[in-house]
């Protein structure tokens, strides 16, 4: 028995679209709206990386800290303009796995 091209391709098509309605996209996949800028600029900028369990712009808030960037794939925390207490308040947070000065890296 022989099957259509012409015939085939639509009905696979059709089976393919189905399968990706039916299953939503994980959460962490969603894009997210940019977070307004609004930290003074005479902080410096701090990488704070959390735990995949918690989300960065959660614990961000936590500390009054508003997020230049969100990360959610290489890294899994966000970007802020941070004052040298809410660096302190960060590093006492269980989850918070590190803070660093953003900065220029170089190889070698």
């Amino acid at each position: 028995m022989r099957i259509r091209v012409s015939r085939a391709l639509p009905a696979a098509a059709v089976v393919v679209l189905a399968a990706l309605t039916a299953f939503p996209a994980p959460a962490s996949a969603a894009v997210r709206d940019p977070v307004p800028y609004a930290a003074p600029v005479d902080h410096p900028t701090y990488i704070v990386t959390v735990r995949r369990d918690l989300d960065p712009a959660d614990v961000a808030r936590l500390v009054g800290a508003t997020p230049v960037h969100v990360f959610d794939s290489t890294l899994h925390g966000f970007a802020a303009r941070l004052d040298p207490a809410q660096v302190a308040a960060l590093r006492s947070l269980p989850g918070v796995e590190a803070v660093e000065e953003d900065g220029t890296a170089s190889a070698g």
